[in-house]
């Protein structure tokens, strides 16, 4: 496929290149009026208008894509995007402006979810998941990472990561899978925390190692969840596994989180909504990428999270959707970027990075997606005519995408 006249290509960052820390954020590479090569669902070959070869010229598979820009894929790397139904009802509880715990006190939350996911069949979870991951690719997110976590059964646990291994097989873009037995309580272990514990490690980690069901392992520690000797032993065990942690933390309190992650050597953060300067001297003498989910303050009405100094203590931030049915049922990665753009100060370049190298950094997937280099996965999506790069966050609440092209192929759903 040969596509030319593109307003300009975005994200051209060298292919080794493998995450964007500090300052390097605000380097968005552009090469204007381009053309662009895929072969073998591969980027073959990219340059300016006035050099294309000859002998690529006339290829009969050919899209001008004139005033129109392509971005690499947005990789969303936190979602839970398999549950059983929506929590709608819930929506008025946090307009009459019960906070996050006062709902989970009143049976809501996420052991609402976890009772209707456990009366749920596989067939009846993949469907669902399905069509909001084909909503997902066609708003632009060409990488994704989807959690466990509303099963809190061995059973219902298990059912979940086949689940995602069925939506591996089925979708056409590369998945990661996370183990997060360790979201919440349930009832029955409600003053036997030990106990529940010992069913993640002794009956389900073994289980689903078996089954190779996981790539990470989470943990929410937070008051009211796991404290931090909680998460410090379900990680250790998941590590006994091979699954890396990638952890929530500092949602809700500046909780020790991130220093237990990182004693753990967790790939990332996610939400750190509640941050200080201990925060981020940890993060400082780590590796561990900050993963910011803007939506998720947006919907609950919590702080955002404090990318710009993030971002000046050179941490490597990135942005992900947290598409989940009971505080973020969203997973538009063009919302995300606006949102960060708009709330959390980010320059759109940034944003953009974030988004997408950054975000398939926090997968371990940075060697082959969220850029534009020769011999990368060919994830992209073509823009509608737009004026400028910063149009797209500029114009929130619209869909600038008109074009996905997934390994190679246009997609259409």
């Amino acid at each position: 496929m040969l596509i030319t006249n593109i307003k300009a290509l975005i994200g051209l960052h060298l292919k080794d290149t493998l995450v964007l820390r500090g300052n390097n954020l605000d380097h968005l590479p552009i090469l204007e009026n381009a053309w662009l090569l895929i072969e073998d669902g591969l980027i073959k070959d990219f340059g300016k208008m006035d050099s294309i070869p000859s002998h690529i010229s006339n290829l009969s598979s050919h899209i001008s894509a004139e005033g129109r820009y392509i971005f690499p894929s947005w990789c969303d790397s936190h979602t839970h995007i398999v549950f059983a139904a929506s929590r709608e009802e819930e929506f008025a509880m946090k307009i009459q402006g019960k906070s996050y715990e006062e709902i989970a006190a009143a049976g809501g939350g996420i052991l609402n979810s976890a009772n209707k996911l456990q009366k749920a069949s596989e067939d009846e979870l993949f469907e669902s998941a399905s069509l909001r991951l084909k909503q997902m690719i066609l708003q632009g997110t060409g990488a994704v990472e989807i959690k466990s976590g509303y099963g809190l059964t061995t059973q219902s646990e298990i059912k979940m990561l086949r689940v995602i291994r069925r939506l591996k097989d089925q979708f056409p873009i590369p998945i990661k899978a996370t183990f997060l037995a360790a979201h919440a309580y349930p009832a029955e272990f409600k003053n036997n925390h030990q106990g529940y514990i010992d069913l993640i490690i002794n009956e389900m980690l073994p289980q689903i190692a078996e089954e190779k069901l996981a790539d990470y392992i989470d943990v929410f520690c937070e008051k009211g969840f796991f404290s931090v000797e909680e998460t410090d032993q379900v990680l250790k065990a998941g590590a006994k596994y091979g699954l890396k942690p990638k952890v929530h933390a500092n949602q809700l309190s500046v909780s020790g989180a991130v220093e237990v992650s990182v004693q753990n050597s967790a790939i990332s953060v996610d939400h750190l909504e509640e941050s200080n300067e201990e925060t981020i001297r940890t993060l400082r003498n780590a590796d561990t990428i900050v993963t910011l989910l803007p939506s998720c303050s947006f919907y609950l009405g919590i702080p955002f999270a404090d990318a710009k100094n993030f971002i000046k203590a050179n941490l490597p931030v990135a942005l992900a959707t947290d598409y989940n049915p009971g505080s973020t049922p969203s997973g538009n990665m063009n919302f995300v970027v606006s949102l960060a753009c708009i709330k959390m100060k980010m320059f759109p370049e940034q944003a953009i990075n974030a988004a997408t190298l950054n975000g398939a950094a926090a997968m371990e997937m940075s060697e082959d997606y969220g850029s534009i280099a020769v011999g990368k996965k060919a994830n992209l999506f073509i823009t509608k005519p737009m004026p400028s790069i910063a149009y797209l966050p500029y114009s929130f609440g619209e869909m600038q995408i008109e074009t996905v092209i997934l390994n190679g192929e246009i997609y259409n759903g």
